[in-house]
């Protein structure tokens, strides 16, 4: 055999040898700030929409709860005359023979009244169908309004048991967003922003009547954290500024961006004033708009409340406060 293929053949082994000796895998790096941050945005944004859904939701059981109050509220006396009335077609015949005090009675049972039991018997119909009709009506409207208290306590439960499935979805969110948080911690030294003063972003322009009282707290609110489910004061959700930033006012906005839309007049972004909304991703995130191409928003967990420009994220339109 010449040398050179003795050669060719040991450096062969060599390798061969090399690669079953070598690790399987080679070590994953660990993931770099951008790789994490990356991470944080797409984990907070899946959490955000589970916020604003359990928001929604929150909203419904809570105007759902008032209806079946009102509604309790009505049965209980509806009930009262109900028994009351029945009460009083039982009396009549009582106080008929006992009274004399109805002489249509008097006059079926003496000689010359009514000919024959049908007539007798018609007459006395006639004494009772008033108050039978009436009772029908309250029995009729009774067991509607009972009907819609059960159909509610039914809603209520079925609410219940969405906003457990919102909360478990919620804690599983929150549970990677703090194994990101500790990465990041390790990264930057902390796993939250620092808290940011609120002069950083400037004074609030002078508005005048609620837009300006709405604009001037939502630029309080600035460096103040997201908070998930929270109106302030002390943090927000995006849905949650919004509506404490109109609170301020006098206005009333239900806590959930979609709903905030309905809530809102649609707006053309030429005509855009302070104050007005701006929605984002697929209504799931909503901003206050406060001039000059500028929103005030609480953006997701792990950030504070800032000032940035309206085009951050895909825009789905414009609203204004009724």
């Amino acid at each position: 055999m010449s040398s050179l293929r003795i050669l060719l053949r040991s450096l062969a082994v060599a390798g061969l040898s090399a690669a079953l000796i070598a690790p399987a895998s080679v070590a994953r790096a660990e993931p770099t700030p951008a790789e994490l941050t990356k991470q944080i945005e797409k984990s907070s944004t899946e959490l955000e929409r589970i916020v604003e859904s359990y928001n929604k939701l929150n909203e419904e059981i809570k105007a759902n709860k008032a209806t079946a109050a009102t509604l309790q509220a009505k049965i209980g006396p509806m009930q009262a005359q109900t028994e009351r009335s029945r009460a009083d077609v039982g009396q009549i015949a009582v106080t008929a023979y006992k009274t004399g005090g109805l002489r249509t009675v008097e006059a079926m049972l003496e000689e010359g009244g009514p000919s024959t039991l049908t007539d007798r018997l018609g007459t006395l119909g006639q004494l009772t169908r008033q108050r039978q009709a009436t009772i029908a009506g309250f029995t009729a409207n009774q067991r509607k309004l009972i009907d819609e208290k059960t159909r509610l306590d039914a809603t209520l439960a079925r609410e219940a048991a969405q906003a457990r499935q919102l909360a478990a979805g919620k804690k599983k969110i929150q549970a990677d967003l703090s194994r990101l948080y500790e990465l990041r911690r390790q990264a930057y030294g902390r796993a939250t922003e620092a808290p940011a003063r609120a002069s950083s972003a400037g004074s609030a322009p002078a508005i005048s009547g609620s837009a300006g009282v709405a604009v001037r707290y939502a630029y309080g609110a600035i460096g103040k954290p997201y908070v998930w489910g929270a109106d302030g004061p002390d943090g927000y959700d995006c849905s949650g500024l919004t509506l404490a930033a109109w609170r301020a006012a006098g206005k009333s906005l239900p806590h959930n961006a979609a709903m905030q839309w309905d809530a809102t007049s649609r707006v053309s972004r030429g005509s855009l004033q302070p104050g007005d909304l701006v929605f984002y991703s697929g209504l799931g995130h909503v901003a206050f708009y406060v001039g000059g191409g500028q929103v005030i928003d609480a953006p997701s967990a792990g950030r504070n409340v800032s000032k940035r420009g309206m085009d951050m994220m895909s825009i789905a339109g414009y609203g204004r406060v009724r």
